[in-house]
């Protein structure tokens, strides 16, 4: 696009605007004559996917903003009255976290929804992502809306999308909704109510406190040893989000009194003061807890991120030394304790991503639990877990993914760090009345079902030049896919975005959707995964190994020596991605 054609979108753009702060952002931009800013800011679309959406705030179509939110709503009210004759009845529920400008997309949201004749179901405080997943089952409403940015930093938002099934959408649904906004007007002609407006005429409903107590109470049933300890000491950080009150109330019911939450980050503060990236897995994120947890020589540390989604584990192992639990360390963990602990299941199922530890796996077929490994996503995982209870009439037990993602039986259609956490806790109770640690009981499963080593790197590339940039990575790759990776042959490679699978001149038809996702799996059980994030900036690798325990050796000699084949693994690969254009 030639530099007038740019600043006549931009132009257009501001007119259109509906906020005027933003407004006057977009005027001090082409004051300002700067087009770099101007060219990312219109790069595309802010594109609309099965995530839905999220962005950096700021004025433009490529940006998180209050004329992206409108057009979004009345797409997506849109595409609901052609899809669900009952919407009108059943309505939409509209949940928030505490990040800048999510009041307003929330209130926004539920005026256009209104406009459009659909009663908002609103949350009137701040609610975590689950229990507005939650809700949207409980309601039987017609789909949810939740105004989020997850765990991505300050400067992000973002509206996430749930069917009436409780589950993230998927396709069709995920397309069907971008071609609706696509045909929407501009933001200054897209009709809302007032919230008075709304609430006069029964558009706008306050949910209230009955919500969240079935949730309550519906978490409080997913514990198997369910007794509590009056000695097991937690330490506990809301990151700055709005998982802290829910936390607080559950570990209580559940019989934790030791539960001992980090006060400079238990308040919702969109700003995140102490962090600069809310996300438990990035350094520095955890300082505050770990430093809490040896004041309280506490046992467990428990995180969620800001929209509580997300689960990160510390314990204490028997030598007194805290240990950050990998994701994928925490999904066996988890998975385990519920296939082997309780009543006895009838025709159990469990299911991870291609991105995940298959020890999962390994250890359902060992179990005899039915098992699926997904694309990259909880939207996968819950869908498919609908399909299968209701086509197979299985028992969904667990499901997660490595990226700190988890949820335990049926309650919510997403991944919960909340009951997570509390069901963590349960297993931590359970571990301390058989006098062992966590790391203990991990240890068992790991010398009956293998030890499996995996680490991830992530690459961050902003801006519209670094979407261009993990472009010509993934493509790189795609052109020229390893024959190996360090000293590993690669024995079989899949990419998921051509639905191909070659194991030397043998090629297999991949049945899962497709996705820009490349697997090379490895001579002696290894795998190396790569893909684009699909909410953040970034490309990501994943490794994984499997270690040969020798006959009676120590477990910390066996994991460090599998450490330090993983360690020359990635080495490896990223060598080989620098040898394809990743910048140093």
């Amino acid at each position: 696009m030639s530099n007038t054609g740019l600043r006549e979108q931009a132009e257009a753009w501001r007119r259109a605007d509906p906020d005027p702060t933003t407004a006057e952002e977009l005027a001090r931009v082409l004051a300002a004559g700067d087009l770099a800013d101007l060219a990312d800011r219109f790069a595309g679309n802010l594109e609309f996917g099965t995530a839905g959406l999220r962005g950096v705030l700021g004025a433009g179509p490529n940006r998180m903003n209050r004329a992206v939110v409108r057009r979004t709503t009345a797409g997506l009210a849109r595409y609901l009255k052609a899809q669900v004759p009952d919407v009108a009845s059943r309505g939409v529920v509209v949940g928030r976290d505490g990040r800048r400008m999510s009041a307003e997309f929330a209130e926004d949201t539920a005026c256009v929804l209104a406009a459009e004749g659909i009663p908002a179901l609103v949350f009137s405080t701040l609610a975590p992502t689950p229990l507005t997943a939650f809700a949207a089952l409980h309601l039987e409403a017609a789909a949810a809306v939740m105004v989020t940015a997850s765990h991505n930093p300050p400067e992000y938002n973002g509206y996430k999308v749930y069917w009436g099934n409780g589950a993230q959408i998927i396709p069709p649904h995920d397309k069907g909704i971008a071609a609706a906004i696509d045909a929407v007007e501009p933001a200054n002609q897209v009709r809302l109510l007032t919230p008075a407006e709304a609430r006069q005429q029964g558009l706008w409903r306050e949910l209230g406190a009955e919500v969240g107590e079935a949730y309550l109470k519906a978490i409080l049933r997913l514990r198997k040893y369910a007794r509590g300890s009056d000695t097991l000491s937690i330490i506990y950080t809301a990151m700055h989000g709005v998982g802290g009150v829910w936390m607080e109330r559950a570990m209580k019911a559940a019989g934790f009194p030791r539960f001992f939450p980090v006060a400079e980050q238990q308040q919702p503060d969109g700003a995140f003061p102490t962090v600069r990236f809310p996300n438990p897995e990035e350094p520095g994120a955890m300082d505050l807890s770990s430093a809490a947890a040896e004041r309280e020589k506490a046992e467990l540390v428990l995180a969620n991120d800001p929209d509580a989604d997300r689960l990160a584990v510390m314990v204490r192992g028997a030598e007194g030394r805290l240990r950050m639990l990998t994701g994928n360390e925490v999904g066996v963990l988890l998975g385990h304790y519920l296939l082997t602990q309780g009543t006895q299941l009838v025709r159990p199922y469990v299911a991870t991503t291609i991105v995940s530890s298959v020890q999962l796996g390994q250890i359902a077929q060992e179990l005899g639990a039915a098992y699926d490994e997904v694309l990259t996503g909880f939207k996968w995982i819950a869908n498919r877990a609908l399909e299968r209870e209701q086509g197979e009439s299985l028992q969904f037990v667990f499901g997660y993914e490595e990226a700190l993602g988890y949820t335990v039986g049926r309650v919510v259609r997403d991944k919960d760090g909340i009951s997570a956490a509390l069901v963590f806790a349960d297993l931590a109770a359970w571990c301390q009345s058989r006098g062992a640690t966590v790391l203990g009981y991990l240890e068992e499963i790991q010398r009956r079902h293998g030890l499996f080593v995996g680490a991830q790197r992530n690459f961050t590339f902003k801006g519209a030049e670094g979407a261009q940039t993990i472009s010509r990575i993934m493509e790189a790759f795609r052109r020229e896919p390893p024959r190996r990776v360090g000293e590993h042959p690669v024995q079989r490679t899949k990419d998921y975005k051509t639905g191909e699978a070659r194991t030397g001149d043998k090629v297999e038809r991949l049945t899962l959707p497709p996705s820009n996702v490349l697997a090379y799996e490895l001579e002696g059980g290894g795998r190396v995964t790569l893909r684009p994030s699909g909410t953040e900036p970034k490309i990501k690798y994943y490794f994984e190994l499997k270690e040969q325990l020798r006959s009676g050796e120590p477990m910390a000699q066996a994991r460090a020596r599998a450490e330090g084949r993983l360690e020359k693994l990635i080495d490896a690969f990223v060598a080989l991605a620098r040898d394809r254009g990743q910048p140093a």
